[in-house]
């Protein structure tokens, strides 16, 4: 296992997902004050490769570099505000998430175990009752 390499790789899928994130805010604060850049800048991000962040960065400097600019600044926000508590948050959420698939995991485990021992006792059930002789016909 490569750790140097898992947490490169987490850092540009977070620095990818945190250039989406600015996008959203940029696009609504355009919305609201310039409706045809909001339109043109969509346009864009759906032409563009949003998936890698620095590349759709990249092209949108090619294109209308004060659009990438303020994406950018957004962006550097965003990662200055979550950086102090998203490590945390992170470990704690990975954790109580794999406590609730290991709960539901031995829930479902129990539950056809149960079930299993059900129908065991059922068709044990049914074999003792065709094995007892019927008393009132033994009369006639």
């Amino acid at each position: 296992m490569d750790l140097k390499r898992i947490a490169k790789d987490t850092a540009q899928v977070l620095s990818s997902y945190l250039t989406y994130q600015a996008l959203q805010t940029v696009l609504g604060q355009l919305r609201e004050m310039d409706p045809p850049q909001a339109y043109w800048l969509n346009a864009f991000s759906s032409r563009a490769n949003i998936q890698d962040g620095e590349a759709y960065v990249q092209a949108l400097l090619r294109e209308r570099p004060d659009l990438a600019y303020r994406i950018m600044t957004v962006r550097q926000h965003i990662a200055d505000e979550v950086a102090e508590f998203l490590p945390e948050m992170v470990c704690t959420g990975i954790q109580q998430a794999n406590m609730e698939h290991r709960r539901q995991h031995l829930e479902r485990i129990t539950q056809l175990s149960l079930s299993d021992s059900q129908l065991a006792r059922e068709s044990e059930d049914d074999s003792d009752s065709g094995t007892e002789p019927n008393l009132d016909n033994l009369s006639n």
